[in-house]
């Protein structure tokens, strides 16, 4: 299957990439196997979304699909449907901190 990858401003600088990738997943669609893919295709992204050893989320990354927040999901469970067929894309985005 083919997924949708939106990657912030500075993860796509760094992959050198503009807007989408389109990413070949093997089911079941999962935010591992999603992330575990991304990694293969644009090594450099290596530990910049998640951690190298624990495989956990970095601080100021989120990650949302069909308008929910899947960032706190176990990183095994399914996407939903419309992000495993590519009809919606999974968004990698950066979090805002201020004071």
């Amino acid at each position: 299957m083919t997924v949708r990858v939106a990657l912030p401003f500075h993860l796509c600088t760094l992959a050198r990439v503009t807007g989408e990738v389109g990413l070949e997943v093997a089911e079941p669609v999962s935010r591992a196997s999603v992330l575990d893919a991304l990694e293969t295709a644009y090594p450099m992204l290596r530990g910049t979304i998640r951690d190298h050893t624990t495989k956990k989320r970095r601080a100021f990354l989120r990650f949302f699909a069909c308008n929910q927040d899947l960032s706190d999901r176990p990183d095994d469970e399914p996407l939903p449907e419309a992000v495993a067929s590519g009809s919606e894309p999974f968004l990698i985005v950066g979090a805002i901190a201020g004071g």
